[in-house]
């Protein structure tokens, strides 16, 4: 099994390369992979200049390439203005628009407040979904004082189990529905259970409306 990790975390060392490398080891202690790790600040210019010139440098190519033929993915983003960095997104933008087609993908990010915790449904899932990648139906978002705390690693084992399982081909619980937008179950840090789509008594999900959501993040609901 070949497993791709993109992190697009920018200062050394990284919470965005922290929680990409516990989700990889989870991952892997589940499903033993060949794990590659790909630091987009590394690709920056070569990025850059694929935007301008139409060509992949030759880490950028094998960045792609590694990516294209992955048999399992693990992308994670900081957030900045409420979103994916524009840095992930370029990357994404470079990469063939058939790369992603049938991969299964676990998304997770990092930011300094619970506030962000809904990029993971509002941008990241839309975006692989438009890939066509098959997007795990967890995912993890890690704000600042997650963590240290209880609840973060809980997360992590049952994404990476998701993953692992979609990466062998196995059915993992509430797969069925996490191809589409807003069907998954994204775990998020210092929200709880806010933004969490929970598992219903027949097996599906049932979606908790955007209002509820946004209202339990903070006390003014902003």
């Amino acid at each position: 099994m070949r497993l791709v990790v993109v992190s697009a975390g920018l200062s050394v060392p990284s919470s965005t390369r922290l929680l990409a490398d516990r989700l990889a080891a989870a991952v892997d202690r589940r499903t033993p992979a060949d794990v590659q790790v790909i630091e987009l600040r590394d690709l920056a210019v070569e990025i850059a200049h694929n935007f301008t010139n139409g060509f992949a440098g030759k880490a950028l190519a094998a960045a792609q390439e590694a990516v294209a033929g992955a048999d399992g993915l693990i992308v994670v983003t900081p957030v900045f203005s409420a979103s994916y960095s524009g840095l992930f997104k370029s990357f994404f933008d470079v990469l063939d628009k058939d790369a992603l087609v049938g991969t299964p993908v676990l998304i997770a990010a990092t930011g300094g407040t619970a506030r962000h915790s809904l990029v993971l449904e509002h941008a990241l899932r839309p975006l692989f979904t438009y890939l066509r990648a098959v997007v795990a139906p967890t995912g993890v978002y890690a704000a600042s004082e997650d963590w240290g705390e209880e609840g973060l690693p809980g997360r992590i084992e049952r994404a990476a189990g998701e993953l692992a399982g979609l990466m062998t081909g196995l059915s993992a619980p509430g797969a069925g529905t996490s191809g589409g937008i807003g069907a998954g179950t994204s775990d998020q840090g210092g929200a709880g259970a806010s933004g969490r789509a929970a598992a219903g008594a027949s097996g599906g999900f049932v979606v908790v409306p955007f209002e509820e959501q946004l209202a339990k993040l903070s006390p003014t609901g902003v």
